[in-house]
């Protein structure tokens, strides 16, 4: 079993000879107290080709102090990691080895590096004596692991702070500036083990920093976006295999954003490499979008049910609902968890990686992206523009239904080509963005009601037949055909806002 734990913290240069100074004097503490030495051995793992590292994950083994065992961690942000922790044993714990597949695939993990550290531990208290924050000065020696033994290896002192659980960020800035006027500077490194791997690197293979250059041509541009949805779709796997908040639904988003640049870069990139990638990432979606879709219907039919005066709540309704979330739930984590551990998915993935070594570019990928990026945006336009106005143009019905959905769908596709187009073509396609963001919204909005009422259907039927009443649900059914007539009668002012030509115009340059 692995435990998570969300670490804060900020890491400092420091010698020997570094003193601390008076952190009382820090705003909101009140003592520090010396809690002893204790010696830290740590190895961490990678693959051969350093894929962990490349995306500031690090996986260790490490032994002593009070949280022994595995340790993997996710960057969240500037200063924020999240960590994974499992019990010390020789092997890679599973539950550690499932949120790796995304990035490892089926390459095996493997010690790179080994750190031994002597920390010297403070807790920073407040008035209450509560632990703010724990202190810690390591005197540090890295050592490189290669199939040979023992590498290079290298040495320095470093100073970290680490908030407590549920502290306030806000102490960091104070003991910072403290720690700064007393001469102690942040680390120009972001972790331990970044640092070792660029000090012991062998001689002739030191990493420097990647050459970047602002994209110049339509391939620059549309593969800029592409990779950006790649690296969303690997990243978000541990997050949703831990089941964190809204993590199936970004992925998702990021599966859409891909098969829609596909198909509308397809003078970019050569359709025949793409499209079979598209009809994968339509099965990933699909298998990723039936609990997604359900979780979206449930809250709303329960943001509905919250609504009524409970006088109008006959029968037990709101049980029926959880119990109806509760069966879903349960299968939905098992669909997923198979879905990210199948050969299919990893098979997608490698084969989006493989995209990105060898871009399939066409003749117009080398040539400037004005021409190229704006021709695609406006194009997908014009699909909307048909489907909106075939819809308009239906009497409200199944049919129409039908016809607004392809709309939503169109207005995505035009709203992500923009997307990918904006670093290019700027402030028009950033207004463009926007406006099919609006009409994506209602024609959403709209199409959500016609899938909770599809749900309340069968949930009155199910209720009918257990003998409890159905009126509430019959009564949440007309609120749900009462909000898609709205939508309806506002599309069409929506998309006269929509479709004013200035952001268009401005396009076509």
């Amino acid at each position: 079993m692995a435990d998570s734990k969300r670490e804060v913290e900020r890491k400092y240069e420091a010698t020997p000879d570094t003193r601390l100074p008076d952190l009382t004097r820090a705003a909101g503490v009140s003592e520090v107290v010396h809690r002893g030495l204790s010696e830290l051995d740590a190895v961490y793992y990678d693959t051969a080709d350093f894929r962990l590292a490349a995306d500031s994950l690090t996986l260790r083994r490490r032994t002593g102090g009070h949280d022994a065992g595995w340790h993997l961690k996710f960057p969240v942000s500037a200063d924020v990691r999240d960590e994974i922790q499992a019990p010390l044993s020789d092997a890679l714990p599973p539950a550690i080895g499932e949120l790796l597949r995304s990035r490892v695939r089926n390459t095996p993990v493997a010690p790179v590096v080994r750190i031994l550290s002597a920390r010297d531990v403070h807790h920073l208290l407040g008035a209450d004596g509560a632990v703010l924050a724990e202190l810690s000065v390591d005197e540090v020696l890295a050592e490189r692991l290669t199939e040979e033994g023992h590498g290079t290896t290298s040495a320095w002192t470093e100073l970290e702070v680490e908030l407590a659980d549920d502290g306030d960020p806000a102490l960091l800035d104070a003991v910072e500036r403290r720690l700064r006027k007393a001469g102690v500077r942040p680390s120009a490194a972001p972790s331990k083990l970044a640092r070792a791997l660029a000090e012991t690197a062998p001689e002739g293979q030191r990493r420097t920093a990647e050459e970047e250059h602002d994209p110049r041509t339509a391939g620059d541009h549309v593969l800029a976006y592409v990779r950006a949805q790649i690296a969303a779709v690997v990243g978000l796997d541990p997050a949703v295999r831990r089941e964190l908040p809204d993590s199936v639904h970004r992925m998702r988003v990021a599966t859409r954003r891909l098969r829609s640049a596909f198909r509308t870069y397809r003078a970019v990139l050569d359709r025949t490499v793409t499209d079979p990638l598209r009809d994968e990432l339509k099965w990933l979606a699909a298998e990723l979008g039936a609990d997604r879709d359900q979780e979206v219907i449930e809250e709303r039919l329960r943001s509905g049910l919250d609504e009524l005066p409970g006088t109008l709540v006959l029968g037990p309704v709101s049980a029926r609902l959880t119990l109806t979330s509760v069966a879903r739930r349960t299968g939905s984590r098992r669909r997923v968890a198979t879905v990210l551990d199948a050969d299919r998915y990893l098979a997608l993935l490698d084969s989006l990686d493989a995209l990105l070594a060898d871009p399939p570019l066409r003749p117009a990928a080398g040539r400037p992206p004005q021409d190229a990026l704006r021709r695609a945006v406006l194009k997908d336009y014009d699909r909307l523009a048909a489907r909106v106005g075939h819809a308009l143009g239906l009497h409200p019905g199944g049919e129409r239904d039908v016809a607004l959905h392809e709309a939503r769908k169109a207005a995505k596709r035009a709203r992500y080509a923009a997307e990918a187009a904006a670093p290019a073509l700027g402030k028009p396609a950033r207004k463009f963005t926007e406006r099919m963001k609006a009409v994506q919204s209602v024609l959403g909005d709209h199409q959500d009601s016609v899938l909770a009422r599809d749900a309340l259907r069968t949930l009155a039927v199910q209720a009918h037949g257990a003998g409890e009443s159905a009126f509430t649900w019959g009564l949440l059914y007309g609120h749900e055909e009462a909000a898609a007539a709205a939508r309806e009668r506002e599309l069409p002012e929506v998309w006269a806002r929509a479709s004013r030509p200035g952001p268009r115009t401005a396009l076509k340059g």
